[in-house]
């Protein structure tokens, strides 16, 4: 005999949601990890504009020191002297530059260093070595 049916509860079949929606603590949650990833991102484009710009004065740095270098090479017999330091704008920035004759091993042959430093500090931004005939 079939069993009765009458007072017997329906069987759901569909999950019963409990809330729609986050509650506070999940958006605490949310809104603090964001909050991280933002700050993380901020630092990391004030590192990047810091860098750009010590590349920036390296690079013209080494503009100055590239021509100095290059005038001492073409330089003709008897215009390189042994110690000469002298100051010039590039890139709309004051420069001292150092230039220095060595002897090397062999006498036909001198070694000419260019330093390069932004104008009233000691730090050097740039270095250049060529060589060349002996004057």
């Amino acid at each position: 005999m079939p069993a009765s049916t009458s007072g017997a509860r329906p069987v759901r079949t569909e999950p019963r949601l409990r809330h729609a929606g986050f509650s506070l603590i999940e958006m605490l949650v949310a809104l603090a990890v964001f909050s991280l990833a933002v700050i993380a991102l901020l630092h990391l484009a004030g590192q990047n504009t810091r860098a750009a710009a010590v590349i920036e004065e390296r690079v013209i740095a080494g503009v100055v020191a590239d021509n100095r270098a290059v005038e001492a090479v073409l330089a003709g017999p008897g215009e390189l002297a042994t110690e000469e330091t002298g100051a010039e704008t590039c890139g709309d920035r004051a420069w001292q530059w150092t230039r220095r004759v060595q002897a090397t091993d062999d006498t036909g042959i001198v070694r000419v260093q260019v330093t390069v430093s932004p104008a009233g500090t000691g730090g050097v931004s740039a270095e250049a070595s060529v060589f060349r005939g002996a004057p």
